[in-house]
């Protein structure tokens, strides 16, 4: 037998653990965005693609844009792990490219907050994370 073949359960496996994954991450959107809206942010975004990647969600509170980035796992110390300083570089990118795309480019106010979300849906917010 080959050293890379892989059993056709493993890859069913795999592709299981990955779509509950994904599902997972969505779900964890869902309830972050939630919560920004119960606390009166208008939803501007979901998902947003820009040249340097992607941005999980993007709300308006009065003047300031407010980027969130989601980390999901089993606990709040697991998810805030999964954020990478490769990642940070890449939230800072996106959030200049869409800033950069509003009127007042720039000089908009913007913050951008990590929410975290524990294996029951409990959301926590560490604003303003990264600090620009």
């Amino acid at each position: 037998m080959p050293l890379d073949f892989v059993p056709d359960t493993d890859v069913a496996l795999r592709k299981e653990r990955g779509r509950k994954a994904y599902d997972f991450g969505l779900s964890a959107e869902a309830a972050v965005a939630r919560l920004y809206q119960s606390r009166g942010l208008e939803l501007l975004e979901e998902r947003w693609r820009g040249r340097a990647g992607e941005i999980d969600l993007i709300f308006r509170q009065g003047e300031e844009i407010v980027f969130v980035e989601v980390k999901a796992s089993k606990s709040f110390a697991k998810a805030v792990t999964h954020l990478s300083a490769k990642q940070m570089v890449r939230l800072c990118a996106s959030a200049e490219d869409y800033i950069g795309r509003l009127p007042k480019g720039l000089l908009t106010p913007m913050r951008i907050d990590l929410a975290l979300v524990d294996g029951v849906g409990h959301v926590e917010i560490l604003e303003n994370a990264l600090m620009l």
